[in-house]
C-alpha cells in the first residue's frame, strides 16, 4: 500500500498572478487523479503514471513567491507538479520544499518527533564513544512501528516455536478471545514480541486461518 506524503514549500511564479485565480486553476486541474511524467533526471522509467493529489492549497503570497501545502500519493514529483502548473500560467518553479509527513511519521508527532541530520550525527558520535542514550531515544523499535501501520492479533505460547518456523496459523494458536481483523494482512504478536506478518487463508481446511508472509526468527 502506497503511503501519502505531505509537503510545505514555496513556488516562484514567472509572472504575477492573483492567489485566488491560481487556486481555481489548481482546484480544477491539479486535484484528484492526475497523469504525471517523471522528470528526466529521475531514476525510474520515464513513462506516464497516475498519481492522486489529495490537497494542494495556497497559503500566502509575497510578490511572485507563494507558500503552499500539498498532500499527495507517494511517488508524486512535487517539482514536476509545480512545473506542470507553471505551463498553465506562464511559468513557475519550486524554490523550497520540506516534507512534513510520510506515512505514519509527522512533524506534529510528539511520541516520535522528527530530528535533523545534525542531531542524528551527534547521537552516532556519542554512540561510538559508548554513550547509547541519545541514539536509543531516536531509534524506533520495529514492533512499535508495525503496531501503528497494521492490525495485530495475539498468539498463545503453546505453538510459538512452530509459528517461528513458518507453521500456518490455526484457530487454536490465537490467544483467548482473539479474533481475526477484517483486513487481509495482519501482524501476529506474543505479548510485545513480534512473530510474523500473515495473510488470511482461503483454503478449504477451515482450521488454517492464515499463512505467514514473513516470519521473524
Amino acid at each position: 500500500m502506497r503511503k501519502d506524503k505531505t509537503y510545505v514549500g514555496i513556488m516562484r511564479t514567472h509572472k504575477e498572478i492573483k492567489l485566488s485565480i491560481l487556486q481555481k486553476i489548481i482546484d480544477k486541474e491539479f486535484i484528484g487523479k492526475i497523469k504525471q511524467l517523471p522528470p528526466k533526471r529521475s531514476k525510474v522509467k520515464r513513462q506516464e503514471r497516475v498519481r492522486e493529489i489529495k490537497k494542494f492549497e495556497l497559503l500566502e503570497k509575497q510578490g511572485k513567491e507563494i507558500l503552499f501545502l500539498a498532500e499527495v500519493e507517494a511517488g508524486t514529483y512535487i517539482r514536476k507538479l509545480i512545473h506542470d502548473l507553471g505551463l498553465k500560467i506562464g511559468g513557475a518553479h519550486m524554490a523550497e520544499l520540506r516534507r512534513t509527513k510520510a506515512g505514519i511519521f509527522s512533524e506534529e508527532d510528539k511520541e516520535w518527533p522528527i530530528i535533523n541530520l545534525y542531531e542524528f550525527d551527534k547521537a552516532i558520535d556519542e554512540f561510538k564513544k559508548g554513550k547509547e542514550e541519545k541514539l536509543r531515544k531516536i531509534l524506533i523499535p520495529a514492533e512499535q512501528a508495525i503496531k501503528k501501520i497494521m492490525p495485530i492479533v495475539q498468539a498463545k505460547e503453546d505453538n510459538l516455536k512452530q509459528l517461528l518456523i513458518g507453521k500456518p496459523l490455526m484457530k487454536q494458536d490465537l490467544a483467548e478471545k482473539e479474533k481475526l481483523p477484517e483486513e487481509e494482512i495482519f501482524a501476529v504478536f506474543y505479548g510485545e514480541r513480534f512473530i510474523e506478518v500473515a495473510r488470511k487463508s482461503i483454503e478449504e481446511d477451515k482450521e488454517i486461518i492464515a499463512r505467514p508472509k514473513f516470519v521473524l526468527n
